[in-house]
């Protein structure tokens, strides 16, 4: 009796084993053979399933950043609480940081991305929402909201950026980390408070 194939399993375990690679090494660092001892798949699969390794790069990366947006939508009616769970977040799901890096790396600012247009609408939800809250006088309207979603975002993710930084400057106890928690959430309360 041969062995029973699950297209749906072995994509799963693609996908995951190329979101290890590619948070790790980036797009040109990652290499295909990697990624299908890993997930235990044929090459041939991977290329079959998804394209060359940046057209994977850029599925891996757009489902991430839907889990996110999905796990984490943006709250005007309480910044605090979202900052907490935006770093909560990328705490649990370090990846997602990196990738992000890894693509700032690869395509730099000038280079389009190869999903941008679905990027935009990702990133255009996030806008309209803190918009919504400053015409319900929510949150401020002095920093244009897509401004100050950039600026939310840096506050929440910069430690998780650069870790090295943060224990420099900060420190490494449990209450340095609180300490910077709460001073992230203060400073992302006075930013839309305005």
């Amino acid at each position: 009796m041969g062995t029973v194939r699950d297209p749906e399993a072995t994509r799963t375990r693609i996908f995951d084993a190329a979101l290890a690679e590619f948070a790790r090494h980036g797009i040109a660092g990652a290499r295909i053979d990697r990624i299908a001892e890993r997930a235990k798949a044929n090459k041939q699969l991977i290329y079959a399933y998804f394209g060359n390794k940046a057209e994977l790069f850029t599925r891996v990366l757009e489902r991430s950043m839907l889990d996110l947006a999905v796990a984490v939508p943006v709250d005007p009616d309480d910044i605090e609480g979202w900052v907490d769970r935006v770093i909560d977040y990328h705490a649990a799901h370090p990846e997602v940081l990196r990738l992000l890096f890894w693509e700032g790396l690869e395509y730099g600012a000038d280079t389009e991305l190869p999903d941008e247009n679905g990027r935009q609408e990702h990133y255009r939800q996030k806008i309209d929402a803190l918009r919504d809250g400053q015409e319900r006088g929510v949150i401020t309207d002095a920093i244009p909201a897509r401004d100050l979603l950039f600026l939310l975002i840096g506050l929440a993710n910069w430690a998780a950026v650069v870790p090295q930084m943060r224990r420099i400057v900060v420190g490494t106890e449990d209450a340095d980390r609180d300490r910077l928690r709460a001073s992230v959430r203060e400073a992302a309360r006075r930013l839309v408070a305005g």
